[in-house]
């Protein structure tokens, strides 16, 4: 009895001094009067970064994809939004998916920018959803450690060899889609309608046939890509490439002030490393003569600006612009 009392003790003492951290990281950000405010959601302030961490799915080393520079375009705009910009496609690259409690960020970046990629090369015809499971759970030891983390460039080089099938999150039609999603959406670090996340849960086994009412085989719902390159880590280059070719997947390296993020251009301000995290880039503009990216999360609607975030462009923010990659469909 005394052990489990002074257990009791020793979480509640570290409860509160993650609280004061998270209020520290908050007032410091707001009290900065930098370019974006943070906030504490009231029903994540007694837990600790070690679950964010966890979905921090980029783990470090990998592939290096060779580099695809192309000339850059002599016109590029001020501003640019893939979700307007590809006539067709304008639902697909919308969508804001989940990862849910799993440490999949680096399947779904992929996947998402994949997605769109196969719609804008197919000029709006053909809008397969590709499924994050499928390369979540058969990439394996190639691709990283699942739910434990992976490398956004075999994620593609997957695409090129092996190809992915389509994919609904958990609660679509199974027999829409080849291959749900093994976990339902949850609340990222707000309070929101889907319920808090659990903790990180362990990867899918890998299932080399569709669910069951799907009206493709395993093997007839395979998507390949024809190339998986890096690209240049110059703002031109970036953004010739998103105009080009669409959305390009990207990592960058998560500080807990992130997790607090409620809007605005973010940059970080304070607070510690949590690790790599990938993400979907999908345009830029400027705002007050500050530049930014505009970048979609795997953290569903309810986190952040309707699910995206903003970061300062121009500067490679916590790594962001050297990180690009991404592939040509094989149609």
């Amino acid at each position: 009895m005394k052990i489990i009392i002074a257990l009791a003790l020793v979480a509640a003492a570290f409860c509160i001094e993650t609280t004061f951290e998270r209020q520290r990281v908050v007032d410091t950000v707001n009290a900065a009067n930098t370019t974006w405010s943070a906030t504490v959601y009231a029903k994540f302030a007694p837990h600790d970064y070690a679950f964010t961490a966890k979905l921090c799915g980029v783990k470090e080393g990998g592939p290096k994809l060779p580099l695809r520079e192309v000339p850059i375009l002599n016109d590029i705009p001020k501003s640019f939004d893939s979700r307007t910009a590809f006539s067709g496609c304008e639902d697909v690259i919308s969508e804001i998916r989940d990862q849910s409690t799993c440490g999949s960020c680096w399947a779904f970046g992929a996947t998402e920018a994949a997605t769109d990629r196969w719609c804008i090369a197919s000029k709006g015809q053909q809008k397969p959803r590709l499924s994050a499971e499928d390369l979540l759970s058969c990439c394996s030891w190639s691709c990283g450690s699942g739910c434990d983390g992976g490398y956004p460039g075999s994620a593609w080089q997957w695409f090129q060899k092996t190809g992915v099938v389509t994919g609904g999150s958990y609660e679509m039609a199974s027999a829409d889609y080849c291959n749900l999603y093994a976990f339902a959406k949850c609340d990222h670090h707000v309070t929101g309608k889907y319920g808090p996340c659990a903790a990180i849960q362990p990867t899918p086994q890998c299932v080399s046939k569709c669910d069951s009412g799907y009206g493709k085989t395993y093997s007839e719902d395979k998507h390949f890509f024809k190339s998986a390159y890096s690209v240049g880590s110059d703002p031109s280059q970036l953004q010739t490439e998103l105009m080009t070719n669409g959305p390009i997947e990207v990592s960058f390296t998560v500080y807990s002030d992130f997790e607090a993020y409620k809007g605005g251009i973010y940059q970080h301000t304070t607070g510690q490393a949590l690790g790599g995290h990938a993400v979907k880039m999908i345009g830029w503009g400027e705002e007050n003569s500050v530049p930014y990216w505009i970048i979609a999360n795997s953290w569903n609607n309810e986190w952040g600006e309707d699910g995206t975030f903003r970061i300062i462009r121009g500067q490679n923010e916590c790594g962001i612009e050297g990180s690009g990659v991404a592939g040509e469909p094989k149609l």
